[in-house]
């Protein structure tokens, strides 16, 4: 099989370019090779790679910059996912497409399932959702896995922040009011490939661990499996305050209630998805191991 693998320098696409491996060749441009933000550029190289799956990890995901960078995140997050689709149409070819818990509105308590009705807060989310909107409706053979609090061993996330700042402060306010579910990128990935190699059905599926927590949930719990992994830190679970999302303010809206229900996907693929706490001890470990 040819892939071709899009955002390989991503948390996502790091993880997907390792797991895919073993299903064919993979061309996996970076962003200095191929300039994702031109359709011509894009165009030309699928054209040159003839590949047989099109894995689109690529994304504007600085939710906040996406303000005031709309028309660079309409390309990314929607365009992009259009041209791809259309692409896999012409030539009958399955498209892999990632989505976010941010193209629902973020109200209530129940968990979304991939049925709910969305709403978008921002405009990273709606042009998320513009996104899924254009491959769906393409007629493209498609996946696309909505994911939620995404963090890896590499890469900018919330679980390194807090273990930066952890080193570095002995009192730290927490986001308590929005909750979700903490999902590595290597679950993600070793799920997609799953999913690639089951030929699941066409459509969209949510994908994340399971259970739920807030970020200060969540942040407590890293500063807990750090200590316990013989890390020292200032900060620990007894000195982090928790706060509400009024008290701090961004430019981009975020959703208070990011639940995820997977059972479609976990039905589909007869699997059980694992907790986001024992997610969370092999992925700190992985950290842990490489510093």
């Amino acid at each position: 099989m040819n892939i071709v693998l899009l955002g390989k320098t991503g948390q996502v696409g790091f993880e997907l370019h390792r797991t895919l491996s073993p299903l064919g060749r993979i061309d996996a441009p970076s962003r200095s090779e191929l300039d994702l933000m031109s359709e011509l550029a894009v165009n030309d190289y699928l054209i040159s790679r003839k590949p047989d799956l099109i894995v689109n990890a690529a994304a504007w995901t600085a939710v906040d910059d996406a303000e005031e960078y709309q028309a660079e995140a309409q390309r990314l997050n929607a365009e992009l996912p259009a041209q791809l689709a259309s692409y896999a149409v012409d030539r009958n070819i399955r498209l892999v497409h990632y989505s976010t818990d941010y193209v629902y509105p973020g109200t209530g308590i129940l968990s979304w399932v991939e049925t709910s009705p969305t709403g978008p807060l921002s405009v990273y989310g709606k042009t998320k959702l513009a996104g899924d909107h254009a491959v769906e409706h393409s007629g493209a053979d498609y996946l696309i896995f909505r994911i939620c609090w995404v963090y890896s061993a590499r890469g900018n996330n919330f679980m390194k922040t807090m273990l930066r700042l952890a080193k570095s402060k002995t009192e730290l306010n927490i986001v308590a009011d929005q909750i979700g579910t903490p999902t590595p990128a290597r679950l993600i990935a070793q799920v997609s490939t799953l999913a690639i190699r089951e030929e699941l059905k066409c459509g969209v599926y949510q994908l994340a661990s399971k259970g739920e927590t807030s970020w200060y949930g969540f942040a407590t719990e890293i500063f807990k499996q750090a200590v316990q992994m013989g890390e020292t830190l200032l900060l620990t679970q007894d000195n982090a305050r928790s706060i509400n999302t009024l008290n701090y303010p961004t430019p981009a809206r975020r959703p208070a209630n990011s639940r995820m229900n997977v059972n479609k996907l976990e039905n589909a693929l007869n699997i059980e998805l694992p907790d986001w706490q024992s997610q969370l001890t092999i992925t700190l470990a992985e950290y842990l191991e490489k510093k």
